[in-house]
């Protein structure tokens, strides 16, 4: 047996990563934004789309909220 016919081109690419906020298990390169140049696993983040948009706008509305109350100092 050689070394080629034991591995396929499937085995050696991840398709799939879990997030770590929502802890679905999604598609790595769909629902992951990539985060650095590279085409390997690590170049996409570890949070999917939908738990960063989220992320960002709660944190948006956090800012802005305390932006609105707060007292000018003069």
């Amino acid at each position: 047996m050689e070394f080629e016919e034991e591995f396929e081109l499937e085995h050696l690419l991840f398709q799939h990563r879990k997030c770590r906020s929502c802890f679905k298990v999604k598609d790595l390169m769909s629902d992951f934004y990539k985060t650095r140049r590279g085409s390997g696993p690590s170049a996409y983040s570890y949070e999917c789309k939908q738990c960063t948009k989220k992320r960002v706008l709660n944190a948006r509305k956090a800012e802005q909220k305390v932006r609105e109350w707060e007292y000018p100092d003069w």
